[in-house]
């Protein structure tokens, strides 16, 4: 029964939550970084280099006669999805890098803002309290 109620604890922490969320969010991010390079990137580099990005090596001593095309490709190098996966790498990474560093930015002025705000002096003590009420007194007679 202690293990149980150490992983409700453990799961249950705000951090745990946070990090399942992020997860979560980021297979989303991924897809459509994936959809946006299939359907418009890839799409403008082979009109542009007029290479297609979905190509595959076949190997010299594979004998694909006789094979449909599935399996062809199956045994054929497909760097066309490497490529691909490179592309969505180098976005999801470079849009990270942005929101890293906004988000940076943000907390940086709002530290300086906090360490410019004056803080508020210190409430004086009880003895000093007392004796400024005797000096007050003791002045205005």
């Amino acid at each position: 029964m202690g293990l149980l109620k150490e992983f409700k604890e453990f799961a249950l922490k705000g951090n745990v939550m946070d990090m399942a969320i992020g997860v979560i969010i980021g297979g989303a991010f991924s897809g459509i970084i994936t959809s946006l390079t299939e359907s418009f990137i890839n799409p403008l580099i082979n009109s542009i280099g007029g290479a297609e990005i979905s190509g595959a090596i076949s190997l010299p001593w594979v004998d694909y006669s006789g094979l449909d095309s599935e399996a062809a490709l199956a045994l054929k190098l497909n760097y066309g999805a490497f490529i691909t996966a490179i592309i969505n790498f180098l976005i999801i990474a470079l849009v990270l890098f942005f929101m890293l560093k906004g988000m940076n930015k943000l907390m940086n002025l709002r530290k300086k803002k906090e360490e410019e705000a004056p803080a508020a002096p210190p409430e004086p003590s009880d003895e000093v309290k007392l004796l400024t009420e005797i000096k007050d007194i003791l002045a205005s007679k």
